[in-house]
């Protein structure tokens, strides 16, 4: 990956490689998950040390059959004799359930060595599924080591595995490593179940890119935009309408009701909702956020864990950021910034303000330039703008302070104190001329 986060901590659709394999694991509901790891051994363990994980640490690595041989040698607890385990990969992030969910149904109810594979057009670098004449699995062979005519074959293994759990102990217990790369395989422990006359069987994933591996950036690049393509696809059939679904983001989970509409180059992180009739314009950033319906998002904006009401209008350029919560038919304008701040029905801020830390009443007009100077250098302090109030242009809110409801402050106020309801409040040098003034010039 010519980088220095190990590879199933890189970075897909907004979750690492591992941490999707995980979460698709734990949907299983198993008994338990163990990882087997070793590069990176503290970045791995440290970004999910909250998870109920067996760590299993193989070092040296030697290969996918001594990784599985380390679960069983550190494995606390005994086998039961019913008791199926299944193996993923790390760098195999978008298996889905329901493929798992048939290969683990085959393997159970047979008690047979199940096998996901697949039929590419490139076999290139992946082992081959050798058939007999029967047709039944007899082995699997590495690319590196098979023959002209094996190599030719176009059915794969995915690697991906399910058998009854004493089975594969004492399969893997068994493996050597006489190939060219000195390495226990795994996929050798087919040999091992036909000599045991233990059924191999196969299934085969319903999408033809989900148990696609990555090995560097670019098929990392390409499994992204497959993923992003399925998840577009989803909500386009869902009625959502997207300009571009080449052009879209989702790094996490979007929830929409009807008639929403997304614009090109859209980002949506975390869980995100779209009530119905949201427009979403071109270019924004929307991350862990509640958007109510009719609203419309113009472009360009960012709005990060937020909720806001009905029929808002933000942006274009807008920056919503945590703790903001607005009400019914709220204007939040160009290079308009809030954080942390209720803001009532029918107000507006449309153009160039700051409001931090405040508490906005309904129908209140914010004007350009606003500032609510709500840090000292050390603590953060309120605002409190009553229903009705009128803010002027270019005026600097001091907090804490209280502005009455009503209450007009005059463009350029610097307020230090509270302003009475229904009151205009300023804060202004006298203006004068100097009509001797000259203009300086510059010197020759």
């Amino acid at each position: 990956m010519h980088s220095a986060l190990p590879k199933v901590l890189q970075s897909m659709a907004g979750k690492s490689l591992l941490g999707h394999v995980l979460a698709c694991a734990q949907s299983l509901q198993p008994q338990r998950i163990s990882v087997v790891y070793g590069h990176g051994a503290e970045a791995v363990r440290a970004q999910f040390k909250e998870e109920a994980i067996q760590w299993v640490l193989q070092s040296p690595p030697q290969g996918t059959g001594d990784a599985v041989k380390q679960v069983f040698q550190q494995k606390a607890t005994p086998l039961s004799s019913n008791e199926t385990m299944l193996v993923l990969y790390g760098d195999v992030p978008l298996i889905q359930k329901e493929t798992l969910e048939a290969l683990i149904n085959l393997s159970h109810s047979k008690g047979a060595l199940a096998l996901l594979t697949q039929t590419v057009k490139d076999p290139t670098g992946y082992g081959r599924v050798v058939r007999a004449e029967t047709n039944n699995i007899c082995a699997v062979v590495e690319h590196k080591d098979a023959s002209p005519e094996q190599l030719a074959i176009n059915e794969i293994n995915t690697g991906i595995i399910c058998a009854p759990s004493k089975r594969l102990a004492a399969w893997v217990a068994s493996l050597d490593n006489k190939n060219q790369q000195s390495e226990y395989y795994l996929t050798d422990v087919v040999n091992l179940a036909v000599k045991d006359d233990v059924a191999v069987i196969s299934a085969s994933p319903k999408l033809e890119w989900e148990a696609q591996g990555v090995n560097d950036q670019w098929q990392l690049a390409q499994l992204e935009r497959q993923w992003q393509r399925h998840t577009a696809q989803g909500l386009l059939l869902k009625g959502v309408a997207i300009a571009d679904p080449d052009r879209i983001d989702i790094r996490g989970s979007l929830h929409t009701e009807k008639d929403v509409r997304i614009d090109i180059g859209c980002i949506f992180e975390g869980v995100v909702y779209l009530g119905e009739g949201v427009h979403v314009g071109p270019y924004c950033v929307i991350k862990d956020s509640n958007i109510g319906q009719y609203s419309n998002i113009k472009a360009f904006s960012h709005i990060d864990q937020a909720n806001l009401g009905a029929e808002n209008q933000i942006g274009p350029y807008a920056r919503v950021r945590p703790g903001t919560v607005t009400a019914e038919k709220v204007h939040i304008g160009n290079f308009v910034e809030i954080k942390n701040s209720e803001i009532g029905k029918e107000s507006k801020a449309n153009h160039l303000a700051y409001i931090g830390d405040s508490k906005v009443g309904q129908a209140v007009n914010i004007g350009a330039g606003v500032i609510t100077c709500n840090f000292d250098g050390a603590n953060k302090h309120q605002t409190i703008i009553g229903d009705g109030a009128f803010i002027g242009s270019d005026s600097q809110l001091v907090a804490p302070v209280t502005i009455g409801s009503g209450a007009t402050i005059a463009a350029g106020t610097t307020l230090v104190g509270a302003a009475p309801a229904n009151q205009l409040t300023l804060s202004r040098a006298p203006q004068r001329s100097i009509a001797a003034w000259k203009r300086p010039s510059k010197k020759n």
